[in-house]
């Protein structure tokens, strides 16, 4: 498949004024520098006498993460991301979400996207408990909503069934129970654009069920959700659209399920 191949999303029959979009990405490219210097004696003189000379360190790479990627999302959609690791999926929702400046292109975007993923700050030694509170101030929720929701951000993250594991610190949770305590506390309000990146692949398939739902409420309230994951099946199960980038560029742009079995197919002839 050529790398500049794009296959278009199907035609949509609701009208102009009815697909309002809420990102619009316009010919993005990213780019960002890795320091990898080797170390050793010296190397602090060396690095001195570098930047007294201007020359750059040995150990330093540009990487093109992302490639003149254009693509439009509207409201009520729910697109899923894949390709292979360092393809430069996790990059663009950075981007998206305002957290990283585009080398060379424009992001658009409708408020203020909402961007989750598996390592969301929330502070470890805190409680469960004090990090809905702080989770969903950041969110941009009221505490008064906040002790409205706070049951059910709970109830749904499911991480007390099996003990009162909300009133311990943050640090004594497995990767799962604080992946979905992060879900269910941005899942709480409604977002212009939510963007998940990977928070859902630790939770169980009960839990994976319930995020789907919510997924799918979230899209009927007008909202717009992107999701990262490297399991295929989440995609093609909450994901009408997809997207597959490859080395920073976009191969295919379609419906999720087409979009999915070209991407298997190409793995599998690789």
């Amino acid at each position: 498949m050529s790398d500049s191949q794009v296959i278009p999303a199907p035609e949509d029959t609701r009208t102009t004024d009815e697909r309002v979009p809420t990102v619009v990405v316009d010919n993005v490219h990213i780019t960002y520098t890795v320091h990898g210097a080797r170390g050793g004696k010296g190397s602090a003189t060396a690095a001195l006498s570098r930047i007294a000379s201007r020359k750059k360190s040995p150990g330093v790479r540009v990487v093109h993460a992302v490639k003149g990627v254009s693509f439009a999302a509207y409201k009520g959609e729910a697109i899923g991301l894949i390709g292979s690791n360092g393809s430069g999926k996790s990059t663009l929702l950075k981007a998206i979400a305002g957290l990283l400046p585009a080398t060379e292109g424009r992001v658009f975007t409708q408020g203020q996207p909402s961007l989750l993923g598996v390592n969301a700050a929330l502070m470890g030694d805190l409680t469960g408990e004090r990090n809905v509170i702080l989770g969903g101030l950041a969110m941009g929720m009221t505490r008064e909503q906040i002790q409205e929701r706070y049951e059910q951000i709970v109830d749904f993250s499911g991480i007390n069934e099996k003990g009162d594991f909300i009133s311990l610190p943050m640090r004594t949770y497995s990767s799962g129970m604080g992946a979905r305590l992060r879900f269910s506390i941005a899942a709480a309000k409604s977002h212009d654009v939510l963007l998940i990146d990977e928070a859902l692949s630790t939770g169980d398939a009960k839990f994976q069920r319930r995020s789907q739902e919510r997924i799918n409420e979230l899209r009927q309230e007008a909202g717009t959700v992107f999701l990262v994951s490297h399991s295929n099946g989440a995609i093609t199960q909450t994901c009408d659209r997809a997207i597959w980038l490859e080395a920073g560029r976009m191969l295919m742009d379609g419906p999720a399920a087409e979009v999915v079995a070209a991407y298997e197919k190409y793995n599998n002839t690789k």
